[in-house]
């Protein structure tokens, strides 16, 4: 499959890689087909490309990459559509967006992806986690070696 992508130009996608989301994503709900591509520059970073609408793609990353105690709850009943019966063909990514200043992670509501399905879904995880978690860019200093 070919898609022409405002982001990335024309890139060729294997069907067989597509993701999909029966219900699109919130906003998005005419979405419903997607590709998880890795960035060419950050290995952190990856991208959700829609299939059928070029100019729409969500960066995403592993969340515990950059919140290393993140643990997400979420209610059978939200997961029940992705038939996901081993944990380890689940895949969860956040969106990363901005606030104006800094880059944020949605750690809220994380999009889980049953890697052997290829079906996700966008999901609203129990408890008290931030929509807009502030990603921090302060570097610890540098010792003194000699």
């Amino acid at each position: 499959m070919r898609i022409n992508t405002t982001r990335f130009g024309r890139i060729d996608v294997d069907t067989a890689d597509v993701i999909h989301f029966a219900s699109g994503l919130p906003g998005l709900e005419d979405c419903r087909d997607w590709a998880l591509l890795a960035d060419a520059t950050n290995d952190a970073l990856g991208w959700l490309q829609s299939t059928t609408r070029g100019d729409v793609a969500l960066a995403v990353v592993s969340p515990r990459r950059f919140v290393p105690d993140y643990q997400v709850r979420i209610p059978r009943s939200e997961l029940t559509p992705l038939a996901i019966g081993d944990i380890r063909q689940a895949q969860v990514v956040v969106v990363v967006g901005t606030n104006g200043t800094t880059l944020t992670l949605n750690l809220k509501a994380p999009i889980v992806i049953n890697l052997e399905a290829r079906t996700g879904r966008q999901v609203v995880a129990s408890g008290e986690l931030p929509l807009q978690y502030e990603l921090n860019h302060e570097r610890p200093p540098l010792k003194k070696s000699a």
